[in-house]
């Protein structure tokens, strides 16, 4: 960072006016000006007052060390591991704190550094790691304001780490409770906290709360995949990704009606009407099942009385459909769908 730089952001910092650095150094304000713009430099008597006001150093102020770039930084970590393997993880440690002092503004040192001083103390099986990490955490605190959300990112959820090894649960829970940044998953983090503490029963509910989530998401994934290789007539495509569909649908205990559904956009989607009908009929009185989660050892904890309740509602819906949807006229010339109607009659009410 050059020096007109390092003015401009120390001053912004601070939340200082140009005017302010201004009147307190006794001199104009489009001098400063200047100075931020890199067209001229401040007097070499002044910059001791101005370093002060900044709150930095004379070395940080004039840059005399620059930032490095990505490949010397990337340089820079290989040449650490090197050392590790030659002189031992503290020869390893004590080059890299010299390096970050020489370099104290550049955040990708700083990141690439501690995180691989981290793992290294896990791959070299170090001893004593306490007293190395004691310093590793104080830079991810000074990491977790990164304008850089990866850089953010990565630095709080190791922050939750660290506090949550050592025991601090509530500050760590605080923290995790604080995240906003979506990257970061709050209930997973939670749920390793709660571990830990040997919450188990809550730990195990937000685990159950993830399958469910997944799966659900995994099934929406595939039910817009097959609907582009439909489109694009990949029909042996568009079968495995239903049977996926299925797999997930059966291997995670969910409602007994949804590993149709896939199945079903095919038939639909071809105008199939004996395989409509022949999925619908197994389908529907499905639809009509409550769903239990606590049967299964998935969701022992959780409620099955929203998911039923959508199941009803779906169910009216579809019927609806099936008498009165464009989607469903197909089907309606077909035999066997007045004995699918008649099979539910207590449940479909045809409109006048």
């Amino acid at each position: 960072m050059k020096i007109n730089e390092m003015i401009r952001e120390k001053r912004k910092e601070l939340c200082l006016t140009q005017q302010q650095v201004a009147d307190y150094l006794g001199v104009s304000t489009p001098a400063v000006n200047k100075w931020e713009k890199g067209s001229t430099y401040p007097d070499i008597t002044i910059l001791p007052a101005l370093a002060r006001l900044l709150k930095t150093d004379l070395n940080t102020l004039l840059s005399f060390t620059d930032d490095l770039t990505d490949m010397e930084v990337e340089n820079f970590v290989n040449e650490l591991d090197q050392m590790i393997q030659q002189q031992g993880y503290d020869a390893a440690f004590q080059l890299a704190m010299d390096k970050i002092h020489a370099y104290p503004t550049c955040e990708m040192l700083l990141y690439l550094v501690t995180a691989y001083l981290e793992g290294a103390l896990f791959l070299y099986n170090v001893s004593e790691r306490e007293r190395y990490q004691t310093v590793l955490e104080d830079f991810y605190i000074r990491l977790s304001t990164s304008k850089c959300p990866e850089i953010r990112d990565v630095a709080m959820s190791m922050r939750i780490a660290y506090l949550r090894n050592r025991g601090d649960f509530s500050q760590a829970e605080e923290l995790i409770n604080s995240l906003s940044a979506p990257q970061i998953d709050k209930e997973q983090q939670l749920a390793v906290l709660y571990m830990q503490q040997k919450k188990y029963l809550d730990a195990e509910k937000l685990w159950e709360y993830k399958i469910l989530k997944a799966t659900t998401e995994i099934q929406a994934v595939l039910s817009n995949m097959l609907e582009i290789a439909l489109e694009q007539q990949r029909n042996s495509d568009a079968e495995q990704f239903a049977d996926a569909y299925v797999t997930i649908s059966q291997t995670f205990d969910l409602p007994a009606w949804m590993p149709y559904q896939a199945h079903l956009l095919i038939a639909i989607h071809k105008q199939d009407s004996a395989r409509c009908l022949s999925i619908l009929s197994k389908m529907l009185p499905a639809m009509k099942a409550e769903w239990n989660p606590q049967d299964s050892r998935f969701f022992y904890h959780a409620s099955g009385s929203s998911a039923t309740a959508l199941s009803s509602k779906l169910l009216h819906s579809i019927q609806h459909d099936l008498l009165h949807s464009a989607e469903y006229a197909f089907i309606r010339a077909h035999p066997q769908f007045d004995e699918l109607i008649a099979a539910l009659a207590d449940e479909i009410k045809p409109q006048s």
